[in-house]
C-alpha cells in the first residue's frame, strides 16, 4: 500500500514541532497543528483503513463497478470528515495527496486506472471527481 496522506500530514507536524523546539521556527509561525488536528488525522486514518480493507477485497481482475463502488465509498466517508470539519478538513494539497493515495492504492493492487477511466469515459485522474465535495 501506498504511503498514506495522513503519514505525510504527521511528519509535516513533527519537522514543525521540531522546529519549533530548536528555535529556527517561531510558534506563531507553526500551522501545522491547526491544519492537521488529531481529529482529522485519526477520522482521516479510519476512513483510508477501511478503503484499504475494501481495495484487498477486490481480488484479482475487479469489475468496473466493483472497483467505482469502493472509491466512492471512501470519497463519500471523506467527504463526510471534510464536513465535519467545517468543510476545511483538505485543501488542495491534501486533496492532491488523497487522490494520488486512491489512484495509487489501486494500481498497487493490479488494478489498471488508466483502463478503467477510459472504459468510464473519464480522464486518467477524474476517478473521484462524481463523489468528491472536497
Amino acid at each position: 500500500m501506498p504511503k498514506r496522506p495522513t503519514d505525510v500530514w504527521r511528519e509535516h507536524l513533527a519537522e514543525e514541532a521540531a522546529a519549533v523546539a530548536a528555535g529556527t521556527l517561531a510558534p506563531e509561525d507553526a500551522y501545522s497543528g491547526a491544519l492537521f488536528p488529531v481529529a482529522l488525522l485519526t477520522a482521516t486514518d479510519d476512513v483510508l483503513a477501511a478503503f484499504e480493507t475494501d481495495v484487498a477485497a477486490l481480488g484479482a481482475s475487479p469489475a468496473d463497478d466493483d472497483v467505482l463502488g469502493v472509491v466512492e465509498r471512501v470519497v463519500l466517508e471523506l467527504n463526510r470528515v471534510h464536513e465535519a470539519h467545517d468543510e476545511a478538513a483538505y485543501e488542495t494539497e491534501e486533496r492532491e495527496l488523497l487522490c494520488a493515495y486512491i489512484d495509487d492504492s489501486l494500481v498497487a493492487a493490479g488494478v489498471d486506472v488508466a483502463a478503467l477511466t477510459e472504459r468510464q469515459g473519464l480522464g486518467r485522474h477524474e476517478i473521484t471527481d462524481r463523489w468528491r465535495d472536497w
